[in-house]
């Protein structure tokens, strides 16, 4: 039950900072369309995301997690709290050092990560330019992550999985003042990722004090836990940075295909990204630090059974997204991207992209659950391992396949390379009783595939049937997708449900459960007032 309250915490918030996030998207779409402009804006969007997900949400708090959780749990909260301030101090003073070199030598780096763009050139001058505005995130950021991650710690998942709503109300707010205060809409967009950077720091700063939790900034100097800490981060920047450069090895290629590719990449990844992010951040958020408590603890059964939990809540919801998105996939780009400047043409190029990249999705959210069980355990080096050849075979796949299938055969690669990854992570495992499949997964995923399968199906029939609404104004189209989505949404369930993979019945003994907890809880604070 604290996994399933902390994975709704999370995927609440951010499915709601999704939902912002599409209106973001919606509104890029319009005002910058898959031009130069657009071009230059996303490489600036990637460069210090990159960064930050290598040291920050990357090797950074799959290291420090695990370190702080164990700390709480064997020495207390000021042990630990004192080791987060240690590296609260030393991220903050080497990450100062490096946004500044990195800012000086921006037209190389634009050089390196986007070689199609030729020096001089439009797009060249505007990614240098953006990409310069909007890099102090990443230290930004970095630092809101470490104060997320010591709130996650203490099961305080609520902040940080709301933080990034800022990110997207900067942005929209950016745009809706660019023609008063901006150059053009990329550079009130660039300032609005710097911005949010900043509010994402104050929000964190706050709840870290309201829930009494002390960070004291130090001297940096290098003590026995820095030691620690930075000896497990080594293969884990390692591992995410090579994760990351697949993403630039995309950008790279797409570079020299012609203008617009980056940005059906971009759309493509964005709403590919809803899911992944909602459920995969959800589940990746809440394992990490109760699997390394259990297993800190020698409990076993409670972390196998966390393990396959999360599994088995992340494929009911996963599997039957990439479906749709593989079956509705035109409909979907159509209807909410395509108007302003954003044109049928550009569609007929992102929708094959969204559909390849959905390919993997499933597989990039057990990616996380079976990355988490490694973390949980200090083992940042076989991830690492498993992630170099997956860079391999995924930059490969797409040099072959872009000579076929264009920007689709980027996003096609990258779906291909999450099975694989996923295989050989479970592969590597299977010795460890904590990871070992359950019966009642094993029951359960064959079910899952069978109702989405169903939900595919009857999608496709919906689709034919609504295909004069779906290419007609905007409000038709919009309410021809909103009955997609819903009539897709009940098929699947009620599959589900014959199947036996999902009960309404379980659910409403649950709620039942709660509320009577909540009860009782509630009649013995009464009985304590009247005595």
């Amino acid at each position: 039950m604290k996994l399933i309250k902390a994975m709704a915490t999370v995927g609440g918030l951010t499915g709601l900072s999704r939902l912002v996030g599409f209106v973001r998207d919606l509104m890029t779409a319009f005002f910058l369309g898959a031009g130069p402009l657009a071009d230059a804006f996303f490489v600036a969007l990637k460069l210090p995301n990159f960064f930050r997900h290598v040291t920050a949400e990357g090797a950074f708090s799959v290291s420090f997690v695990p370190l702080y959780s164990e700390a709480l749990e064997k020495e207390g909260e000021d042990a630990a709290n004192r080791f987060a301030g240690q590296a609260f101090s030393f991220m903050l003073a080497a990450l100062s050092v490096f946004t500044v070199l990195i800012m000086a030598a921006m037209p190389w780096v634009i050089g390196l990560i986007a070689p199609g763009f030729t020096a001089g050139s439009e797009q060249y001058d505007l990614a240098v330019e953006l990409s310069r505005i909007t890099f102090p995130y990443l230290l930004l950021m970095s630092l809101a992550a470490l104060v997320g991650g010591m709130l996650n710690a203490h099961h305080k998942f609520g902040p940080f999985a709301a933080a990034s709503v800022f990110f997207n109300l900067c942005q929209i707010v950016a745009m809706l003042m660019a023609d008063r205060f901006f150059q053009t809409v990329g550079h009130a967009l660039s300032w609005g990722v710097c911005i949010s950077g900043i509010v994402q720091l104050v929000w964190m700063w706050y709840f870290l004090r309201r829930n009494k939790i002390r960070l004291h900034i130090q001297r940096p100097r290098m003590t026995p836990e820095l030691k620690q800490l930075f000896r497990l981060m080594g293969p884990g920047v390692l591992g995410a940075g090579i994760v990351h450069i697949n993403l630039f090895a995309d950008i790279i290629i797409a570079s020299f295909l012609a203008t617009g590719a980056i940005s059906a990449l971009y759309y493509a990844d964005r709403l590919f990204q809803l899911p992944l992010g909602i459920v995969g951040i959800a589940v990746g958020t809440a394992l990490l630090p109760m699997l390394t408590r259990a297993l800190t603890a020698n409990n076993t059964t409670e972390a196998k059974d966390l393990f396959n939990r999360s599994l088995e809540y992340c494929l009911f919801f996963t599997l039957p997204a990439a479906v749709a998105l593989m079956v509705i996939t035109d409909d979907i780009i159509r209807v909410l991207f395509e108007r302003g400047a954003f044109g049928p043409e550009d569609t007929a190029r992102t929708a094959p992209a969204l559909a390849c990249l959905s390919i993997g999705l499933p597989a990039y959210v057990v990616v996380k659950i079976l990355s988490s069980a490694y973390w949980s355990r200090k083992d940042t080096k076989t991830p690492v391992k498993i992630a170099a050849s997956m860079a391999i075979v995924n930059i490969g796949a797409a040099l072959v396949l872009t000579r076929f299938l264009d920007v689709a055969g980027i996003a096609l690669a990258t779906g291909l390379a999450g099975w694989v990854q996923c295989y050989f992570l479970w592969r590597m495992q299977r010795g460890n009783e904590a990871t070992q499949f359950d019966d009642r997964l094993k029951r359960a995923v064959p079910r899952i595939a069978l109702a989405a399968g169903l939900m595919g199906i009857a999608l496709a029939g919906m689709a034919y049937g609504l295909h004069p609404w779906l290419h007609d104004g905007t409000i038709h189209q919009i309410w021809a997708l909103g009955v997609l989505v819903c009539g897709g949404g009940i098929v699947y369930f009620v599959a589900a449900h014959f199947t036996g993979v999902f009960r309404l019945s379980d659910m409403m003994k649950y709620f039942r459960r709660r509320n009577g907890k909540k009860k009782h809880v509630d009649e013995m604070a009464i009985e304590d007032t009247d005595q």
